[in-house]
């Protein structure tokens, strides 16, 4: 699990100022989407020394409690598994099937900060569906938020979570917490 830390020092994560207060701008380069693939493929191996080599089912997850003051909170989503890792400091906590952007709607790549949360919001782009547990990471709509979770690329860009994963993860979050987006 301290890989990740290692790989996002020394990818330079951290030197590109990875925010750690909420922001109006996230970072989509070349530099960023190679941070955040590196963090996803480290989280996938931690998932196996952390949780076993079990897979997560979609619609599921696996949580471990891990004190607050083991640091801060951070999210990597991994597009290629369909997989979001939650960290609190250098520890995986947290494990689950998600669904992400599908062919024409795209989920983007790179390191964003949670910029709003609210439990319960209604889309104004898609015929205002619900989204539970929605918490935003850039200006232009994308958030996670609970919806449906069929274990494949299915919404508008949007990273859909277990409904009960969903409000674990709103809860341990906070606005500024950063969201590494690989492939």
């Amino acid at each position: 699990m301290k890989q990740l830390a290692l790989v996002l020092a020394v990818t330079g994560a951290f030197a590109m100022g990875v925010p750690l207060a909420p922001v109006s701008a996230s970072m989509e380069t070349y530099e960023a989407r190679v941070t955040a693939s590196s963090a996803a493929s480290l989280a996938r191996q931690d998932m196996a020394a952390t949780f076993g080599e079990e897979s997560v089912k979609p619609g599921k997850f696996l949580w471990r409690d891990i004190p607050e003051d083991a640091g801060a909170e951070r999210v990597v989503i991994s597009l290629g598994d369909q997989l979001a890792y939650v960290y609190r400091g250098n520890d995986l906590m947290a494990v689950a099937a998600i669904s992400t952007g599908r062919e024409g709607h795209p989920t983007p790549p790179g390191i964003f900060n949670i910029l709003e949360k609210k439990t319960m919001h209604h889309s104004r782009k898609y015929d205002n569906a619900p989204m539970p547990f929605m918490q935003r990471i850039d200006n232009f709509g994308i958030a996670l938020h609970a919806g449906a979770n069929p274990g494949r690329p299915a919404s508008h860009g949007c990273i859909r979570l277990p409904m009960a994963f969903a409000k674990k993860l709103f809860a341990a979050t906070s606005v500024g917490t950063p969201v590494l987006i690989g492939a």
